[in-house]
């Protein structure tokens, strides 16, 4: 990647960092409210088995009405499980469930290896990120763990499954000229986007890409 763009990519990720630091934790509350409304209506879920979250730190918009749209709708709920590389499995997960920490600090189901599903066995994966543009680029924390874990879509006419849905305030939307939002050859694309304010439905290139 060119320098001009690392560059790009930890400047803007400092600035929503500290911008979501600055969110009132009722804001937070308040988005994800709205957040689980809008999912509630995309069609998708209707069909779907599984639907995988995440939980939520520093500032990452909250999805705590998420599990009981999911009970509510017979869906299975998922949180994912950091493997030893950057791989990435998902394990279902009820609230008060028992949790443990990964070696970031984050929350993780306490379930057997055995338990834990592969990406590809997943119906819906909304998507944590810093940065977005309306095309389905997405700017992570830079730890490559979606990314790599889900690879296997550049190699499919999207839209696919797992379907895979970014979540963000709205704030996080940039020009999809930034240089930190250009697209690198191991970046996969979002099929959605779900702000606190709207839904965005990402344009997808119908033919096949390679990656």
């Amino acid at each position: 990647m060119p320098p001009a763009n690392l560059d790009a990519r930890r400047t803007l990720r400092h600035l929503m960092r500290a911008r979501r630091a600055t969110l009132p934790a009722r804001q937070r509350l308040e988005a994800g409210n709205a957040l689980a409304q809008q999912l509630a209506l995309l069609p998708i879920v209707e069909s779907a088995q599984t639907l995988a979250g995440y939980f939520a730190c520093s500032g990452e918009l909250p999805l705590h009405e998420v599990p009981g749209l999911c009970r509510a709708r017979d869906l299975d709920y998922l949180l994912p499980v950091l493997g030893r590389g950057r791989g990435l499995r998902f394990a279902r997960w009820q609230t008060g469930a028992s949790l443990l920490s990964n070696r970031y600090g984050i929350p993780e189901p306490d379930v057997a290896e055995a338990e834990l599903l592969a990406p590809e066995h997943l119906d819906i994966v909304l998507v944590p990120l810093l940065a977005f543009e309306r095309g389905g680029m997405r700017l992570g924390s830079g730890g490559g763990f979606y990314d790599a874990s889900f690879a296997m879509l550049q190699r499919v006419r999207r839209p696919a499954r797992p379907w895979l849905c970014g979540v963000a305030y709205a704030f996080q939307e940039v020009d999809s000229a930034h240089p930190a939002l250009q697209a690198q050859p191991w970046d996969v694309r979002l099929d959605a986007v779900l702000t606190d304010r709207e839904t965005i439905l990402c344009a997808q290139d119908p033919a096949c890409t390679t990656g």
